[in-house]
């Protein structure tokens, strides 16, 4: 894709046409949601840490989830996502949970426009940057709304995961970013039987593509973890090896599957 605005707005559309499906699955279970159950990982909660009266800004949020349960924690959220049908779920659902948190409808790129703050913390997390063609950028737009000192919390599936097939029986991309992927899906990770279908355009980032990009936006990479399990049952094949621990059947703890960064702004 030549143009941006094509990117965006094939990938706008795309978010668009599966969230209202997203709301209603068993994957993401909004009833247990709204009677107190943390959308969290065991994973980012032990690197956050404890937010209580943390401003925190929370990038490609989806409907909300995760930006909701860290208001519960004690934080005050800013989050944001391109689709404008998942920030009006969001908005909605936060209040019906009373939640201190306020909901932009922007590309993450343009957030600059939108927003004038800094923040104590900036988080994001699973199935995030493959939407995004260019890291550098990303890691600007972190390093920009940080204050100094503030933490960035990163947890993403790892990119050897976007190299295999949908079976994961044979590597059908490139471990590096070598352009625009563009695909076509019936269903979605969350319901595969959903009446829905949509076009998408995503890309692949190493992880030292990641790392080199915080690094040149004055970041201080404080830790790089990963993981042999992906906490959501996302991927076909998989099996339950321990509760909320999800591998690729045939695989086993054989490659990884999410790794995480914090790292912290340095002062100017």
């Amino acid at each position: 894709m030549d143009s941006e605005i094509n990117y965006l707005e094939v990938n706008r559309q795309s978010w668009n046409n599966r969230t209202d499906t997203h709301i209603e699955s068993e994957f993401y279970d909004v009833e247990g949601f709204k009677n107190g159950k943390t959308s969290l990982n065991p994973i980012e909660l032990e690197l956050l840490g404890d937010v209580s009266g943390k401003k925190i800004l929370h990038l490609q949020c989806h409907f909300g989830q995760d930006s909701i349960s860290l208001a519960r924690m004690g934080a005050s959220v800013v989050g944001v996502d391109l689709s404008d049908i998942a920030i009006n779920r969001a908005k909605v659902l936060a209040q019906s949970e009373n939640a201190d948190v306020r909901f932009i409808c922007c590309d993450i790129y343009h957030l600059k426009d939108n927003l004038d703050e800094k923040f104590d913390l900036v988080f994001t997390s699973y199935g995030t940057i493959g939407w995004l063609p260019d890291m550098n950028r990303w890691a600007e737009v972190i390093s920009h709304f940080l204050k100094p000192q503030g933490k960035f919390v990163f947890v993403e599936f790892h990119p050897v995961v976007w190299m295999f097939n949908d079976s994961f029986d044979s590597v059908g991309y490139n471990y590096f970013n070598s352009g625009p992927i563009i695909e076509e899906e019936n269903g979605t990770y969350a319901d595969r039987e959903a009446d829905i279908s949509q076009n998408f355009i995503t890309w692949n980032h190493s992880i030292s593509e990641v790392i080199n990009a915080l690094i040149r936006n004055n970041m201080n990479i404080r830790s790089l973890d990963e993981f042999d399990y992906s906490p959501y049952n996302c991927f076909r094949d998989t099996v339950e090896s321990e509760p909320q621990k999800f591998r690729i059947k045939h695989l086993e703890n054989m490659i990884p599957m999410v790794y995480s960064v914090v790292a912290v702004k340095m002062a100017n």
